[in-house]
């Protein structure tokens, strides 16, 4: 058996653009894809602190040291630039794999710049 966890966390990130004319994706600065162990083109759920939705997408690396995060095509309807976001990626372990598995969790502020690690 397979058990979906948490392996990736941006902890309050926040939307710096919205791009409604594109496909599809979160642009993130690609020093937090890093900071954080996500992957570009690697499925994402986010979470929007400021009107609850939830919605999956996929990363899409932005340029490194920018601080963008850019909500694109549908997506851009359900955040705007200020929101608060969390960006969740998660993996599929196996019960051999669980007692190890310790998510990446990252804070960043009110720039998008890493700022630490949380417990």
């Amino acid at each position: 058996m397979l058990v979906k966890v948490l392996r990736s966390k941006i902890h309050r990130a926040r939307i710096t653009e919205t791009h409604l004319e594109y496909e599809g994706s979160i642009t993130i600065d690609e020093d937090l894809i890093d900071a954080a162990g996500l992957v570009a083109g690697e499925a994402v759920l986010v979470a929007n602190i400021n009107n609850g939705t939830r919605h999956e997408t996929y990363v899409m690396a932005g340029e490194r040291g920018s601080g963008i995060i850019c909500l694109n095509g549908a997506a851009a309807r359900l955040g705007e630039p200020g929101d608060v976001v969390i960006i969740l990626g998660f993996a599929y372990l196996g019960p051999e794999e669980l007692a190890d598995h310790r998510p990446t969790k990252i804070v960043v502020d009110e720039n998008n710049r890493y700022v630490r690690e949380m417990a």
